[in-house]
Formats: C-alpha cells, structure tokens, sequence
C-alpha cells in the first residue's frame, strides 16, 4: 500500500471510527441511565456498554499503528484534524495526561452538584464519589504518565535535533531515522491507549460510564470547534 493510499484509508476509517464511536456511547448513555434508575442497578449491561467503548478505542489503536507503520510523516500531519486540533496534538494525538485533568475537573463539577446529598451521607457512586483510595491511585498514575511523557518528548526532541540530515540529504540511513520515529510514535500511541485503559480499571462501572462519556463529549467538542473555525477561515480567503 502507498502512503498516500495509507492516508486516504485511514482518513475514512476516523470518519466511520467515529460515527461508530457515536452508537457506542449512545448504548453506554442508555445503560447508565438505566443503571441509575433501576432499584436493584444493571451494572452487567454497564460493564458491557463500557467494554463496547474500550474495544473500539483498541480498533483505533491497531489502525493507527497499521498507518504509521507505512507512512508516519503523514501521520504526525494528520491531515483528518482541524487546524486546533493540531495545534493541540502531542506526538500526533492527544496528550495522556489530559485524562486525569479531565477525572480531577469531572469528580470536582459533580462534588459541588451533589454537596447536599454528599454531606446527608447519601453515597452517589459516581466520579463526585471518588474514594480516598482511588484519588491515591489517579495521583500516582499520574505521576508514572508524567515521566513517561516526559522520556518521549526528550526522545523526539533528540529526533528533531539530527533531522536537519534528512532535509540536507546527507543522513546516511534516512530509512532508520523514519524508522525511528515510528518507534517513537507507537511508544506514544502505546501510551494513550495503556493510560485510558489504567484509569478505566480503577473506576466503578458508573463512574467508568462517566468518565468515558466525558472524554468523548471533550474529543467532539475540540473537534467541532476547530471544523468551524476552518470554515470561517476558508470563507474568508
């Protein structure tokens, strides 16, 4: 396959990805709000609905690494995203830790929402109802995420550094510093999907549900934001 072709394939495989990706968290809403108002929960369908929303993040994963594999320039330009979602991109996506921002700022809106209910002892069991134990564990991650996302910036900076030989045209094995991009790329790729994966593991199902559904709400907006905003700026060219 060409990486033009390469391009253009997964280009339309993020169009029908997240079309695709919509039905899921259609399904997981409705389990949620079932779970929520039933009087005994369903937290089996939860459980289920949410395992539809990771193995479709996997399927993301395993095309994306296919694509970078054949052409990871293309990759990194990702040609599919908005102006503002690039200019967001970490390594060609999104960065980790973006997460626990997004667990930290989703658990501290729901606390202030159900305040009463929290000081009456009512347990929630959603994200305002972290536990101390799992507050510990986020932290911790987090801590982990931040080391390695710090070790793969460093490792592209020094990619950056020896890249003027590849636009001179006197790198010796061109070939290899590609190939070591892609190296790079995948330990990121590899990263995001091990993060989403880790945090998932240490919530409940409802507050998995949430937390998902959150992540999701976040992705579309910066992407329906940044498609706006590059139509305005072709309509005004």
């Amino acid at each position: 396959m060409s990486q033009e072709t390469a391009i253009a394939s997964f280009k339309k495989f993020q169009q029908s990805w997240i079309e695709q990706l919509q039905h899921h968290l259609n399904y997981l809403r409705s389990a949620q709000n079932h779970h929520r108002n039933s009087v005994t929960g369903d937290e089996e369908r939860l459980r289920e609905a949410v395992e539809r929303v990771m193995k479709h993040f996997r399927e993301f994963h395993r095309a994306k690494w296919a694509t970078t594999e054949t052409d990871v320039v293309g990759v990194m330009a990702a040609p599919w995203s908005s102006a503002l979602e690039r200019s967001l991109h970490w390594v060609g996506g999104w960065r980790p830790t973006t997460l626990f921002h997004l667990v930290y700022t989703e658990s501290s809106i729901l606390f202030e929402s159900r305040i009463v209910d929290i000081l009456r002892g009512f347990r929630t069991g959603d994200l305002s109802d972290l536990s101390p134990s799992q507050f510990r564990t986020v932290s911790e991650l987090q801590c982990e995420t931040v080391k390695e996302e710090n070790a793969i910036t460093e490792e592209l900076s020094e990619w950056q550094d020896d890249a003027s030989e590849l636009v001179m045209g006197t790198s010796s094995n061109p070939e290899q510093r590609i190939r070591r991009l892609a190296e790079i790329v995948h330990r990121t790729d590899d990263l995001r999907l091990r993060t989403i994966t880790r945090v998932v593991e240490l919530l409940s199902p409802l507050q998995q549900a949430e937390f998902l559904i959150a992540a999701a709400e976040l992705r579309a907006g910066v992407a329906g934001w940044g498609t706006s905003h590059d139509r305005r700026r072709s309509s005004n060219v």
